[in-house]
């Protein structure tokens, strides 16, 4: 009897298979969600798959352009004593150095029998509280200064000197000892610090596809220089990098005379940046962070994409048309003429305006030695 009513219950609980719906006909409810229920768990699968991937993508992004800052810590660096106070809390002041190194990619742009690295370019970035306008001052190269006691960037005790060219301070004592100089000489508290060298300058005006700069007068290409007639033209990263390097082919050929191009290709370098609308563009974006990225030395508080990101962000206001460019006042050393000191009185008022975030007056634009060069337009 058990027998029996296992085989009953078997055959009852069994069901027959269900004939498969011929052509044309409705397929019953539960196999329409059963199949839907199939779709919806391949899209799932699907869309977590691309999630993920493009995730990875982003990570590995990420970490390719984090990756290729370098930083110093100038709080370990300088110390914190004896660093000018923070006058006005929200205006920043950005020292921007362009450094002549000839390693790696840097000796193929060029080929100068020059050892170690010097501060090719140094420019003091002031952008005042409302971010809305910004002064640039350039310190000549040239220029003869007082260098205080730093530490190198293996840590070492590097003795103060008086008389030294400014540019030389860099090759003796790295990027944070030229950051002391320059708070020391202004009075002014640097907030951050950024380092290109040549490869990442002709990199990021490549990924900008150049740069339209205009002379009023020839460039004879002196020396090795390069060489342009007068009127506009479009400069890619080799020849960009030669323009702001031209010194002997243009004006006076004096370092001062050059500040001038250096001031006016700046100038052109964030027009065309504005003008593409590249910090709005992804993919532009990115060309412009990987070449940026590759020879970029920061201070550490910048030294993420996040922290520039949000730097670059709070500076759009800034309209490099309404940017102000002024050459450090100076005036030809009495000893030697091919040098240039601080011309004091038009010096400090100048370190006052910035230092207290107000406008600089004409008087303290004022440069005894004054320099040939100008006749350049953005």
């Amino acid at each position: 009897m058990t027998s029996d009513a296992t085989a009953a219950d078997t055959a009852t609980t069994t069901p027959e298979p269900e004939p498969e719906p011929g052509p044309g006909a409705a397929p019953e409810p539960g196999r329409t969600r059963s199949r839907a229920s199939r779709i919806r768990r391949g899209l799932a699968w699907t869309a977590a798959v691309l999630v993920l991937g493009s995730a990875g993508a982003g990570w590995w992004v990420y970490s390719h352009l984090e990756g290729n800052i370098d930083s110093v810590d100038l709080d370990r660096a300088i110390g914190t004593d004896n660093r000018p106070p923070k006058v006005v809390e929200k205006a920043q002041n950005v020292l921007v150095l362009g450094s002549d190194s000839r390693a790696g990619a840097n000796g193929e742009l060029d080929h100068g029998n020059v050892s170690g690295a010097r501060s090719d370019t140094a420019m003091l970035v002031h952008i005042p509280e409302g971010r809305s306008r910004a002064t640039a001052v350039s310190i000549p190269r040239d220029t003869l200064i007082t260098r205080p006691e730093c530490k190198d960037q293996d840590g070492k005790t590097v003795p103060g000197a008086n008389r030294v060219m400014f540019n030389s301070v860099y090759s003796v004592a790295g990027p944070a000892c030229v950051v002391k100089t320059v708070e020391q000489l202004s009075g002014i508290r640097v907030d951050h610090f950024v380092e290109v060298d040549f490869a990442g300058f002709k990199g990021l005006v490549d990924a900008l596809g150049g740069v339209t700069v205009t002379l009023d007068q020839p460039m004879t290409g002196a020396k090795g220089g390069l060489k342009l007639d007068a009127g506009t033209h479009r400069l890619n990263g080799t020849d960009s990098l030669k323009f702001v390097r031209t010194r002997y082919g243009y004006g006076d050929g004096s370092d001062l005379g050059r500040i001038g191009l250096q001031q006016q290709f700046m100038l052109a370098l964030l027009a065309e940046i504005k003008k593409q609308d590249a910090l709005g563009n992804p993919a532009r974006l990115y060309k412009l962070a990987d070449a940026g990225t590759k020879s970029l030395t920061t201070d550490s508080d910048l030294a993420s994409l996040t922290a520039l990101a949000d730097f670059a962000q709070s500076m759009k206001g800034v309209d490099p048309s309404t940017m102000e460019t002024i050459m450090l006042p100076v005036a030809y050393d009495k000893v030697d003429p091919n040098r240039v000191v601080v011309a004091q009185e038009q010096a400090s008022q100048l370190w006052e305006a910035l230092r207290t975030d107000q406008k600089v007056p004409p008087s303290a634009k004022d440069s005894p030695a004054k320099g040939g060069g100008k006749g350049t337009k953005s």
